[in-house]
Formats: C-alpha cells, structure tokens, sequence
C-alpha cells in the first residue's frame, strides 16, 4: 500500500488581529530529509527543527518566488546546517555533518545545542525584484526554536513563540515531528498577550502532543486556549529540492573557463573523456558533465 502520509500547516489568526498562529505537523519532511541525508539521532533533531521552522516562515512571504533561507554555523561537530523555505511552505535543507551526535543530556534527550555550538544564526529574505534582505545574530542556545525567534524579535522586532520538536525512533526514523509558531501583530491587545504568554508553557514538548496522535487544530486550540481565533486554511507541503541538470551546469559555468580548466586538469581522466562531477548538497542527486558540455 502507498504511503499516503502528508505534511500540513494550519493558518489562523485571533478574532481581535493580535496575533497570527501556524501549525505544521512535518514528520513527513524529516523522514524524507533523514532518507537523503542518513541524519544521526541528533543531527536528525539539529536540521528537523530547521527545516521544520523555515516551512511555516516560508509560508509568510509575500509572493510567489520568495524564499527564505536560515543558516547556522556554530563551532559544534554539526558544523553549518542550511534550510530553505518557499511561499508555499515547501522545503530543503543541508547540514555538513549528518553523523553529528554528541552524548545525551543528563535527562537523556538529545543534545542538539551540544552539536551546534556556539556561533551564528542568518536569515537571507529573497522577496520581489529587490535586493535580498539579510540580518544575523549570535546564537543563544543552538537549540534552533529559541534562537529563531530571538532573531524575529531582535532583528525583525517581531515578538514570536516559537516550539520546535522532532522525536527519533530507535530504528532512526522520524517517530513525530512538527511545531507552533505565533507572532504578535502590531498594538495586540493585553489580555490577549497574557494568554499567549500563558499558554506557552503547554507548548514546550510539541513533538510529543504529535506522537501522542494530536493533529494540527488540537494542538492549535492548546496554543489560544481561552483566546477566540479562526483558521484560515491548511497547507500540504513537502521536503523538495530545486535541483536539476541544467541548473547544476549554469552553477559549475558560473566559475568561468579557467576555473572549470584547473579542475578538469585534477581529473585522472587516463584516456576517457574529461567529466565534472557535482552533487547538490540538498539531496545529494550527482550530476556528471563532460569537458565539451561545460564548455559549449
């Protein structure tokens, strides 16, 4: 039987315009992601909470063509994790050491603030024809949720909950994975904010209000317990990459001819023809290119 399994985010706002709500359930977009990059536990955690962030972030661009792309890079063995976020909330992301796994907390989850490190979170905003809007600041956990919505405030000054969680099975898999995002809008109303607030702390282990078979409206009714709000729609989105023959070429030709040149001189090519061979770091595809197509 197929697997019919989908990745969904609610969308909702508060009757009184203080603040807007979204919900993703992406357990679907880690176990893909965990299928193209062979993530440890922790590095399976680390970048499922990335790509899990930037799906809902993507989601509140303005036009069709925007993307939002989050990069860290801290001192931890995990090395520079990358997502990447379109209008309509699908995603991809990278990180440079998939096997990163350091030992488990005292309370034995997984350390995900051990493998990053100390270092640096940056949002690139690509929106219209303008140029790209970028901002970055230090890390304050690596724990991804509470250093992506420090950004928002900081640099976005954007007051934002945000609860991430992906939970490992013993065979590796993705047993449940999503999060919560609400952002205030401007002049929220007190009270409301006191709720927020409040119920934020029902927030704090998502991934287990997922694996304990809530879907996205339950849990979004735990997030505005006792606020009047509406949802106005629901999303299927997916872990998808870009990438493609053409495009990995106008990237290698992007070099120029002498740099193309001296890779093909490393080539031990003994007789065959002189080939490039890239693989895009998204979903590791490899591309093979002859000297004479590169060169065309």
């Amino acid at each position: 039987m197929a697997n019919t399994e989908k990745a969904t985010i609610l969308r909702g706002m508060t009757h009184d315009g203080s603040a807007r709500i979204l919900v993703i359930n992406s357990r679907k977009i880690v176990n893909d992601m965990i299928g193209f990059h062979r993530t440890s536990p922790t590095a399976t955690a680390a970048l499922g909470r990335m790509v899990t962030a930037s799906s809902m972030i993507g989601t509140m661009l303005p036009e069709e063509g925007d993307s939002v792309t989050i990069s860290i890079s801290g001192d931890g063995e995990a090395g520079k994790l990358i997502a990447v976020g379109d209008y309509y909330g699908n995603v991809k992301g990278y990180i440079q050491n998939p096997l990163a796994n350091p030992p488990k907390k005292p309370n034995g989850k997984l350390d995900v603030g051990a493998a990053i490190g100390q270092g640096t979170i940056s949002f690139v905003k690509s929106v219209g024809d303008g140029e790209p809007q970028i901002g970055t600041i230090e890390l304050v956990s690596g724990e991804i949720a509470e250093d992506i919505a420090t950004y928002f405030a900081k640099s976005e000054q954007i007051p934002t909950v945000l609860s991430l969680g992906v939970l490992v099975d013993t065979d590796y898999s993705c047993l449940a994975a999503g999060g919560v995002l609400i952002q205030l809008m401007p002049f929220p109303d007190e009270s409301t904010v006191d709720l927020i607030e409040r119920n934020a702390a029902d927030l704090v282990n998502i991934s287990r209000h997922f694996n304990a078979g809530l879907d996205n409206k339950a849990i979004a009714d735990i997030a505005m317990r006792d606020i009047p709000y509406d949802i106005f729609d629901t999303l299927e989105v997916e872990y998808k990459c870009d990438c493609g023959h053409d495009r990995m070429k106008k990237k290698i030709q992007s070099l120029g001819k002498k740099e193309i040149l001296t890779m093909l001189d490393e080539q031990e090519a003994e007789g065959k023809e002189r080939a490039l061979t890239a693989i895009c770091r998204f979903c590791n595809t490899e591309y093979t290119y002859s000297e004479k197509e590169l060169l065309k």
